[in-house]
């Protein structure tokens, strides 16, 4: 009867085990099949893209390139404004985010109860509710057509606080930091030296969510920026989509899209490295 029981109790495991491999395939397939349909398209010309749907890359990559060169439109400074924006606003965010988090998590004062419900109150307002006094404000500063008003807000992230204080509730103990600095630890250089290490994983984490929403973030930039040297590549890829139909050459936005699109993998690709040693170093631990 023991040998029966451990035998349906290895095949009930193998069995859950198989189920669970299955549905992550499927996952992954469904996840990854709409980039790979949009790799496809941007080989495709504008005619064999109206003419249908296909599997087969095609010819056209090269000169659907070259069509979006040679444009109207100037794709490679839109590419360097986007990465700019991105890349800063990532760098502002993480680090003051994780700082607010650590002056919460290893400091008491007066208003300490009252500071973390308020700043997660603010995470319920919408951009869009501020949007005017925003655009007002940076009219009145002569800030617009400025990567400035893109940037700098970033620093305030509830979002991104919130997230950083859970991480450190259940990886920083306070034991630590008081450990620093009895040893004459400064407190810049603890949390530099002692607290940013510790958070590597969910720093990595949050600098490719904040890349990948600035990057992708249309909304605010489209108010701000007006030069199209300033522009950034969503708003790019909204005006070659809303080009005459004479122009309109839909492989020339597909190629575009692709094109906004490797970037972003690039930064998960470096950043991922850090998220796989810190859940490493958790089961480690455990």
């Amino acid at each position: 009867m023991a040998k029966n029981n451990e035998l349906s109790k290895g095949l009930g495991i193998k069995t859950r085990r198989v189920i669970a491999y299955v549905v992550l395939c499927i996952i992954t397939f469904f996840c990854l099949f709409w980039f790979y349909v949009l790799f496809i398209n941007a080989t495709r010309s504008n005619g064999e893209l109206q003419s249908g749907f296909t599997l087969v890359p095609s010819k056209n990559l090269w000169t659907n390139w070259l069509n979006l060169y040679h444009g109207t439109l100037p794709i490679l400074n839109g590419l360097c404004n986007s990465f700019i924006i991105s890349a800063l606003s990532a760098v502002l965010c993480v680090y003051f985010s994780t700082m607010t988090a650590y002056a919460i998590h290893a400091y008491d004062f007066k208003l300490k109860r009252f500071i973390y419900p308020f700043i997660l109150m603010i995470m319920m307002i919408p951009t869009q509710v501020t949007a005017l006094g925003f655009v007002r404000l940076v009219s009145n500063m002569k800030l617009e057509d400025s990567f400035i008003p893109l940037i700098v807000p970033s620093v305030a992230a509830p979002v991104t606080f919130f997230y950083m204080k859970q991480y450190m509730e259940s990886s920083l103990p306070l034991s630590l930091i008081e450990a620093a600095r009895i040893d004459g630890s400064g407190e810049f250089h603890t949390f530099n030296m002692i607290v940013l290490p510790l958070m590597r994983p969910a720093i990595a984490v949050q600098a490719i969510f904040t890349f990948v929403s600035s990057w992708n973030n249309y909304f605010t930039p489209a108010l701000i920026l007006h030069d199209d040297k300033k522009k950034t590549l969503p708003i790019l890829i909204a005006q070659l989509r809303s080009a005459d139909w004479l122009k309109f050459d839909m492989g020339q936005v597909y190629v575009m899209i692709a094109f906004s699109i490797f970037p972003v993998i690039l930064v998960y690709l470096i950043l991922s490295k850090h998220i796989v040693q810190g859940v490493a170093l958790g089961s480690v631990k455990g």
